[in-house]
């Protein structure tokens, strides 16, 4: 894909996923320990041999630019890159980015800079794989303007998607966002290999270059899904790709939650250990984990832990996280620490009446998410017996039934959540 350029869009606010878009976008959030949500569609790129790609920011970019930017480099021989492209005031248009297709309309004279056939456009807040030469060559053999990833749903699903129906050709003839139960029948298509169902956009779109240029050359299309996509449906060719693999679309707490603990299972639906699909991320130089006297079970362990005596079920620890003696966790992501802390600034931290970074002795945490840097004091109990769906408490916010205790949070000694 040496003629194709990628374009990753990691600018939104990330409200769904809130408050773990407090500090940091969404493609900046941590994903299985010690990947972050962007590592995700960039290593997908790498994967397929596309090698060119612009990463467009805009809300608390400041982690994910710094990530990408140590992260992602190749030699000077290369004409390979990832570039932060970042929302820009300009003499022409003093606006921030409006939505996903009006920020690739302002970055569109950064982009002609750069030859090209072909822009695919991606999500930064995904959980998939794919080989993307698969989706260009629908797209050539189509000899399309658009093509737009597609993924079988059920009809109990259809109603949280947009929708695409196609004709015999495979060709998208009408789109539907997020349609009624009594719209799904008339937007029923033949699946390929499955007989009549429903095809939800993926959010991946790849655009001849031309046909990109025309399709959001007006300036109050501001959304690819709502508003570019529909458009072009009408008035050009819009291909559908049929995909068979595993997608997840990360963008709220509840989804963000199952998703990483499927992690866990014994053959998760996400594979991280595929050698011939390696996922990329910043290069660390820390210690191995120490788990001293603990009972682990169906869990992912980072590097840099230091475990003591305790009982961790079904959970993702990140890098760096520290758990005390006792403590329990099960059902719980733990997104780690950003270093370890030494023995003068934990005494300096319980000086001021703050546990250390991590989860004291004793502590029972079950499903809950636990950001990077959190204080969980000794004997603290994280269970949402009540079963709360919503809520914001003192250091901590309930979202879809799920406890989060947000980054750099504190919870005292004998708390009870």
């Amino acid at each position: 894909m040496h003629d194709c350029l990628a374009v990753v869009l990691g600018g939104g606010r990330g409200s769904r996923l809130f408050p773990l878009t407090q500090k940091r976008s969404k493609p900046a959030v941590p994903i299985a320990g010690k990947y972050r949500l962007i590592d995700i569609p960039i290593s997908n790129c790498l994967n397929s041999g596309l090698r060119r790609i612009f990463v467009l920011t805009q809300y608390n970019s400041e982690s994910l630019n710094t990530h990408v930017t140590q992260t992602y480099k190749f030699d000077v021989f290369s004409d390979a890159f990832v570039t932060i492209l970042a929302a820009e005031q300009t003499e022409e248009n003093p606006q921030w980015f409006q939505g996903t297709a009006d920020a690739v309309r302002q970055s569109q004279h950064h982009l002609r800079g750069h030859r090209g056939r072909e822009v695919l456009i991606l999500s930064g807040d995904q959980l998939f794989q794919m080989d993307f030469r698969r989706l260009q060559e629908t797209h050539r053999a189509a000899a399309a303007d658009a093509t737009v990833a597609v993924i079988p749903v059920g009809r109990e699903q259809a109603g949280a998607f947009g929708i695409v129906k196609l004709d015999g050709a495979g060709r998208i003839v009408h789109f539907e966002e997020k349609p009624p139960p009594e719209r799904l029948d008339a937007l029923e298509s033949e699946v390929p290999g499955q007989g009549r169902g429903f095809l939800a956009s993926m959010g991946i779109y790849l655009f001849g270059r031309e046909a990109l240029e025309r399709s959001i050359a007006d300036a109050s299309l501001v959304d690819f899904g709502r508003h570019v996509i529909p458009r072009a449906i009408q008035e050009r060719r819009v291909q559908a790709h049929v995909f068979r693999g595993y997608w997840e679309d990360v963008g709220t707490i509840e989804s963000y939650f199952h998703a990483n603990l499927a992690l866990t299972d014994r053959f998760p639906p996400f594979d991280f250990y595929d050698a011939t699909r390696p996922v990329y991320t910043g290069s660390r130089f820390l210690p191995a984990s120490k788990v001293e006297a603990c009972l682990l079970t169906s869990s992912l362990i980072s590097e840099g832990c230091v475990l003591m005596g305790a009982e961790i079920e079904r959970s993702v620890i990140g890098l760096c996280s520290r758990i005390g003696p006792g403590a329990r966790l099960k059902e719980t992501l733990m997104l780690g620490a950003d270093l370890h802390e030494t023995l003068e600034e934990i005494e300096g931290a319980q000086a001021r009446g703050l546990p250390p970074v991590g989860i004291g002795e004793g502590s029972l945490v079950q499903r809950a998410i636990v950001d990077k840097n959190a204080r969980i004091g000794r004997g603290v109990r994280i269970l949402n017996e009540a079963g709360v769906r919503e809520a914001d408490g003192a250091g901590h916010y309930v979202r879809d039934g799920v406890v989060v205790v947000p980054k750099d949070g504190v919870i005292p000694d004998g708390t009870v959540i």
